[in-house]
């Protein structure tokens, strides 16, 4: 091939939300054919004690979100100005082939209830596949070590500790979105929000080296996953039609992974200023960000199930959103205000790589203050009721 197959044409901005889009009506249309699949092979969720819904639903909505993303990704191979980024990557291989074992491994949790070892197995050989086809982390910046006058230094990772990096963010990715899935648009809302923050920062990657194509895949892998994730919300909204169940869940973590360290693969070190280290943190700030909402109640389930003397994957009632309810939170309020915590720190973190970081910085703690006085607003007006009897 010559110079010019691989050459900068600018960014696809348009492209990238056809592929968006697409991915999004895909998944929409789908989803009513899977929610009938789902009630013949008797992958239906029964209310349980730890539930909020209170009937049978359908789950599985996984396999029309992986259906969508499957469209998304053969309009883009044909589309003249995203298909060569094809050549230069196995990347969206990789999440095509990792993302179909994930998702068969949740279709079968859906229907049969797998044992917990039996999914870390499907999860960890899924984060394999995507090490073997070359997606993994090389590099990043740390705070220490630096040469004088610089902040901080590169650390470049050997092969051995790349790989296992990238397997344990995929891994942690995947339970992070698994077990904030518990309320009606939950997970679909948080997906949604994060893929497209991640989407955003990606193109900013893309846009600092001049549209070079072999930087194409990571954008495109976040747009398809944010398009179906927006295409699944209006049939998972609460009142919920389908469950995305853990098919669902775990495709979206596992994408949200594979688009973050595809990035970091494409982040071009050597232009940045070694001081700047904000741009060098920018693959590890977005990653934090879009895992915060879902890994920090991942960690507080851990911590008080193994203080309990019980396995850290023991359900309970305890998440979050179960929190939100219980403050006096109805489960569309818990739901829209996780959105709006998910967004300001995500959004915020990217902004921090494109913009100002002390307008960022002003911005982002107006919305964290918001969001704390909508959060604590019920509780408030429990307090003030029993003060007025």
């Amino acid at each position: 091939m010559d110079n010019a197959s691989w050459a900068p044409v600018g960014l696809p901005a348009r492209e990238y939300l056809l592929v968006m889009l697409t991915a999004a009506a895909a998944t929409f249309l789908l989803t009513g054919l899977v929610r009938l699949l789902a009630f013949r092979v008797g992958a239906v969720a029964y209310p349980r004690q730890r539930d909020v819904h209170v009937k049978p639903m359908p789950r599985m909505g996984g396999v029309a979100m992986y259906g969508g993303v499957l469209v998304a990704m053969f309009l883009a191979a044909n589309l003249p100005a995203l298909s060569r980024g094809f050549n230069y990557s196995n990347d969206i291989l990789a999440v095509v082939i990792a993302g179909g074992l994930i998702v068969l491994v949740g279709a079968l949790d859906d229907r049969f209830e797998l044992d917990s070892l039996t999914k870390l197995a499907g999860q960890v050989t899924a984060a394999g596949i995507l090490v073997l086809f070359g997606v993994q982390w090389f590099v990043f910046w740390v705070p220490w070590g630096g040469a004088e006058g610089h902040l901080g230094q590169l650390m470049v990772l050997g092969s051995n500790q790349g790989q296992l990096l990238t397997v344990l963010l995929v891994v942690a990715m995947i339970n992070a979105m698994n077990f904030v899935d518990g309320l009606d648009g939950l997970a679909s809302g948080i997906g949604l929000v994060s893929a497209t923050a991640t989407f955003v920062f990606c193109l900013g990657v893309l846009d600092r080296q001049n549209g070079d194509v072999q930087a194409y895949p990571p954008a495109l892998i976040a747009a398809a996953i944010a398009g179906a994730c927006l295409g699944f919300l209006p049939h998972n909204f609460q009142p919920a039609k389908i469950f995305m169940g853990d098919s669902g869940s775990m495709l979206i973590g596992l994408m949200l992974a594979t688009a973050s360290t595809s990035a970091s693969g494409r982040m071009d070190y050597t232009r940045l200023n070694p001081t700047d280290s904000i741009a060098l943190l920018s693959p590890l700030l977005v990653v934090a960000a879009v895992l915060f909402v879902p890994l920090l109640d991942l960690i507080m389930a851990v911590v008080r199930r193994t203080r309990a003397g019980k396995s850290p994957f023991h359900a309970d009632k305890m998440h979050l959103h179960h929190r939100l309810l219980e403050i006096g939170h109805s489960q569309r309020r818990a739901v829209l205000l996780i959105y709006l915590w998910a967004s300001v720190i995500a959004f915020g973190a990217v902004s921090l790589t494109l913009f100002n970081a002390v307008v960022v910085a002003w911005v982002v703690g107006l919305g964290v203050l918001l969001a704390a006085i909508i959060s604590v607003i019920p509780r408030m007006r429990t307090r003030a009721d029993r003060e007025s009897r």
